[in-house]
């Protein structure tokens, strides 16, 4: 399924939201403009490598903190026009009503914290991969887990699959979000066992980022008695 927007109206603009929006079609517009070598080296550099972590020890005496910059560098980066385009959508229709109830900087932080914590959970089931990972689904994901606790009552407005045919639903926001993370959660299964040099979706990535949002979000948004919480 493929939302298009939801039920829940912002009470701010989300200044947050619109500027990791701007940022990652920017950082994508740059990656368009480099040559393919440029682009590998660029993406080498600044991706996450999960092979490279198998001693993290060792990558903090080597590099310092440095060589954990991926984390954070990685989930701006993108491959492709729907990979950017995917992401900036779920985002945006999902992530100016986080910031809403949190407000500017706690969205940041939690924005940023949960991309992390998902790069982690890559890592971990992926320890032995060569591949670079790249892209904000991650952060994504934990916008996505932290829409779940918020708004359990919402409507997402979103394109179905029905055969070989699209047509335009209002679907539960909960249903949509759990058919979407049980997808991730069956995908990260089967990927267990390929390959390590075979690149593809970083579903644990996506799981790791949900949950991580699921739980912080419990943690960084006081909801008030006495307001509506749709």
């Amino acid at each position: 399924m493929i939302p298009l927007r939801d039920s829940i109206r912002s009470r701010r603009f989300p200044v947050i939201n619109v500027g990791l929006i701007i940022i990652n079609v920017l950082v994508f517009f740059f990656e368009l403009a480099l040559t393919h070598r440029e682009l590998n080296v660029f993406t080498r550099q600044f991706g996450l490598i999960p092979v490279l972590y198998r001693d993290p020890f060792l990558v903090l005496l080597k590099y310092g903190i440095e060589g954990f910059y991926p984390f954070l560098t990685s989930m701006f980066l993108h491959n492709g026009w729907l990979h950017v385009a995917g992401n900036m959508l779920f985002l945006w229709v999902f992530g100016d009503n986080v910031e809403d109830r949190l407000g500017h900087l706690k969205y940041l932080f939690f924005y940023l914290l949960v991309g992390v914590i998902s790069g982690v959970v890559h890592v971990v089931f992926n320890i032995s991969s060569p591949v670079p990972t790249i892209g904000a689904s991650g952060a994504v994901a934990g916008v996505l887990g932290a829409y779940f606790v918020m708004f359990p009552r919402a409507r997402v407005l979103a394109l179905v699959p029905l055969g070989f045919f699209l047509t335009v639903a209002e679907v539960p926001a909960v249903v949509f979000l759990v058919l979407w993370f049980l997808l991730q959660l069956f995908s990260g299964v089967a990927s267990i066992g390929l390959p390590a040099n075979v690149g593809g979706v970083a579903w644990w990535a996506h799981v790791g980022g949900f949950a991580a949002g699921m739980l912080l979000v419990k943690v960084l948004y006081k909801r008030r008695r006495n307001y509506y919480f749709p």
